[in-house]
């Protein structure tokens, strides 16, 4: 339970992944979060600032394979490759099927791996993930972002969005993913901070 929040520097956070994760490398990040609520953008931040880092976004995984049906992909694919140490440059199948031609391409030699997306912490992946963080952002916050990206930056259309987000919200409900995350960090507006120095955290009192 969220009791309030805290703006901290963001070598705070920084220092606190690398405490929970301890000394397992590749680690492996799970970014989670409701659509628009600043998933991708903490993702980034902590792709630029963690050493040896890159960013897989699952929306890659999911094109055309299912808002939540690229786990395997994610547990049979691409982590072996990533703890392994090699580069990846992986096409999922539904890129091969209907002829996407660029792929997912992950450097050699990760440090850090931040899956980010909606249901990157999804019960069927979580044991693969060394730290979990759930991005919390207010309703009108998230809804207001949607509209930008349906209405205006045409990224899905109408329909693709209300079948995407029933679920999400299917998923949400089942799993309240919150629950199982080591942190909670706000992705909306109102809490006042510098953007690019400071990262803003949940309080959490333990049940």
């Amino acid at each position: 339970m969220i009791s309030g929040w805290s703006v901290v520097p963001f070598a705070e956070l920084l220092a606190e992944l690398d405490r929970l994760v301890g000394g397992t490398r590749p680690a492996v990040l799970g970014v989670n979060g409701h659509s628009s609520s600043g998933k991708t953008s903490l993702a980034r931040r902590l792709g630029a600032a963690l050493p040896g880092a890159d960013v897989l976004h699952t929306d890659d995984l999911a094109w055309h394979q299912g808002v939540f049906a690229w786990d395997a992909l994610l547990v049979e694919k691409v982590l072996p490759v990533v703890r392994s140490g090699a580069p990846l440059d992986y096409r999922p199948p539904q890129w091969v099927a209907r002829g996407r031609t660029d792929s997912i391409r992950l450097r050699p030699s990760l440090q850090w791996l931040v899956v980010e997306g909606v249901g990157a912490s999804q019960a069927s992946v979580r044991g693969e993930l060394d730290a979990v963080l759930w991005v919390e952002t207010e309703e009108m916050t998230r809804l207001g972002r949607d509209v930008v990206r349906v209405e205006e930056n045409r990224e899905m259309s109408v329909a693709d969005f209300h079948s995407w987000m029933a679920e999400e919200n299917a998923y949400v409900v089942a799993e309240r993913p919150w629950e199982h995350a080591d942190l909670v960090v706000y992705g909306g507006l109102t809490v006042e901070h510098d953007r690019d120095t400071e990262v803003v955290l949940g309080v959490v009192v333990p049940p």
